[in-house]
């Protein structure tokens, strides 16, 4: 089998737990090797309180080496993620790359906002918000826990994170 290696976005703080620590613990289980990058150095908290260091930051990353990128959501997500340059710069390349992108909860936004949600389906914590910018950005909204299309996988919030985690290893290993 051929080593997979994932990234995992992680925000400095109010991240959702288990929207981080599901995927993690499913890839690694599956055999893929994660790599936690964070917005910046130090210790993440999460908004249940799980605190996380970063494996490497934003600005040190190469996509190139990496099959997938996963974007936990939570609370932080519209202040943290939604509108950071970087974020959404990362999101498009590692898109246009071929990459598997993968977001859940809030962070579904984050995609939408990179531009690669454009006539596609997806799903996303409904909140006014986060659904006018999906109506914003011609996001094919579904009403289900996890969607994907494609290279692209969402879902709605934590109750969905072993599924999305699951729908993600499907597609590492399908590549």
């Amino acid at each position: 089998m051929i080593a997979l290696n994932a990234l995992i976005l992680l925000m400095p703080e109010d991240f959702r737990d288990e929207e981080f620590q599901v995927p993690k613990d499913r890839l690694e289980a599956a055999g893929v090797s994660v790599t936690v990058v964070g917005l910046r150095g130090g210790k993440a908290r999460g908004a249940l309180g799980l605190t996380v260091s970063p494996n490497i930051i934003i600005s040190d990353v190469n996509v190139d080496g990496y099959d997938a990128l996963i974007v936990p959501g939570g609370p932080g997500s519209p202040r943290y993620l939604w509108n950071d340059v970087k974020v959404l710069s990362l999101v498009k390349e590692a898109y246009d790359k071929g990459k598997i992108v993968a977001a859940i909860c809030l962070a579904g936004v984050v995609l939408a906002n990179a531009g690669i949600l454009r006539w596609k389906n997806a799903t996303v914590f409904k909140t006014p918000q986060s659904m006018k910018i999906f109506k914003e950005k011609g996001v094919n909204y579904v009403e289900q826990g996890v969607v994907v299309d494609g290279r692209i996988v969402t879902a709605q919030g934590p109750s969905f994170a072993e599924e999305f985690a699951d729908e993600i290893i499907r597609l590492l290993k399908a590549e």
